[in-house]
């Protein structure tokens, strides 16, 4: 990472998420009344006195946790430590220390490295509460008393993490990640495709469907590019969200879409294109995002020389309105062709950052109308006169016309395919935009 991180760790319902969501300034974190809520890490950029820097949201850890999924919340708490510049202890001043707190210091006293101690949920204004000096048994220093649900107190908090941050000058600001949101259904493989990209066990990985709540921000680098990836809850049909968390998630996941430059559509090879992979895939295309379709699990199915020919037709004929997206075919627990996502991942990037000249586009539309006339209706015919390129991300097209009504959806779409078999555009949508003469732009 190219900003100092800081990681907010500390025993479950201490108020970590409230904390994290009051200085990120957004709900990125689950805030639910209920131990083990956030399960993975949770990144979120923030500035305090112009240092800018990156929060980790963890799950809390249980020192003694004897479940599977403790422990992997304790492992990827541990995870955040090691990477961590300054590390944000949160307790909670109305329990006082607990055996838990204490362990929990112990471990970070151990990783050598910078603490801030903060005993939250000091929510009432006043004297100060006694119960704060119990926390200097901790050994980490002064208490800071704050409380994330009003903000109190959290200014002290930043003053002492910026004070500990490494000097500015070793980081450098870096613009060229690509933001990768891995999407699907449930138990599809996001979190292996994710752990198998990182080399380590960045995600919660289980057969128990629905593990991951959050979407999470993972930070990679190799040849290829700087990417972050984003691994995000699987969306259930809305008749099986019934749980209030899980709601939550299917949100995550949608705001996750939003903020990527890059979707990877997961599909099971096992069971081919659902009804709800169609949905996914078009929150996807919708919010017009640059999309590779990836089947994953294909080391599980029985092949002969025609099989990926077949499940290729079978998903461009369910995904038919995507039918821009290339399709790969990989298996994340194996590592089969997951080092070509990379290649994909920057080409359909580009593609839908690409950005073409009124002149060459005015050349593709004369050719294309001499090709096929422009449609009639009861004697009027359609004039086009003229398109430009007005947005990237996706590419959008204006096209002014004489009469918007005559332009017809069909012949919207051929001009669309005479634009990508000359320029391109594979794994983008594109967006058409029809205003007749005399329209005002909006």
């Amino acid at each position: 990472m190219s900003k100092p991180l800081v990681a907010i760790v500390g025993r479950p319902n201490v108020g970590k998420s409230m904390l994290f969501n009051k200085l990120s300034g957004k709900r990125l974190s689950i805030v639910e009344d209920v131990p083990g809520v956030t399960r993975d890490r949770l990144y979120a950029d923030s500035d305090w006195n112009g240092r800018e820097f990156t929060m980790v949201d963890t799950g809390g850890i249980e020192p003694k946790a004897d479940s599977e999924i403790l422990r992997f919340i304790r492992e990827q708490a541990e995870i955040a430590i090691d990477l961590a510049d300054v590390i944000v202890m949160v307790t909670d001043i109305r329990t006082g220390v607990t055996a838990a707190d204490e362990e929990i210091a112990s471990m970070l006293r151990r990783s050598r490295k910078p603490v801030v101690l903060v005993a939250n949920k000091a929510d009432s204004i006043g004297a100060e509460d006694p119960t704060l000096y119990e926390f200097y048994s901790l050994g980490l220093g002064d208490p800071i008393a704050v409380s994330a649900i009003h903000g109190h107190g959290t200014g002290d908090m930043l003053d002492a993490c910026v004070a500990a941050f490494p000097p500015e000058e070793e980081y450098e600001q870096d613009d060229s990640v690509i933001n990768v949101a891995i999407i699907g259904r449930p138990n599809v493989g996001k979190s292996s495709l994710t752990n198998f990209i990182l080399g380590e066990k960045r995600v919660i990985v289980s057969d128990v469907a629905g593990t991951t709540r959050d979407a999470v921000d993972s930070f990679f680098e190799n040849e290829t590019g700087k990417y972050n990836f984003i691994d995000t809850a699987g969306m259930r049909k809305k008749s099986r969200v019934d749980d209030k968390i899980e709601k939550y998630s299917v949100l995550r996941a949608q705001n996750a879409i939003d903020r990527s430059d890059v979707c990877l559509i997961l599909i099971d090879a096992n069971d081919g294109v659902t009804e709800q992979d169609t949905k996914v895939a078009g929150m996807a295309h919708e919010a017009g995002k640059a999309s590779i379709i990836v089947v994953n699990k294909w080391d599980a199915v029985e092949k002969d020389t025609k099989t990926m020919d077949k499940m290729r037709r079978d998903v461009m004929r369910e995904l038919s309105f995507m039918t821009y997206a290339p399709i790969v075919f990989i298996s994340a627990l194996t590592g089969q062709r997951v080092d070509r996502l990379f290649e994909l991942i920057n080409f359909v990037y580009g593609q839908t950052s690409m950005r073409i000249t009124t002149g060459m586009l005015n050349t593709v539309l004369e050719d294309a109308t001499a090709r096929v006339q422009p449609p009639t209706d009861k004697g009027r015919r359609l004039k086009i006169y003229y398109m430009t390129q007005t947005a990237i991300k996706p590419p959008q097209f204006v096209i002014f016309c004489n009469n918007s009504e005559l332009f017809h959806f069909s012949y919207q779409r051929y001009i669309e395919n005479q634009i990508r078999s000359v320029f391109g555009l594979e794994g983008t949508p594109v967006r058409m935009v029809i205003r007749q003469k005399g329209d005002k732009e909006q």
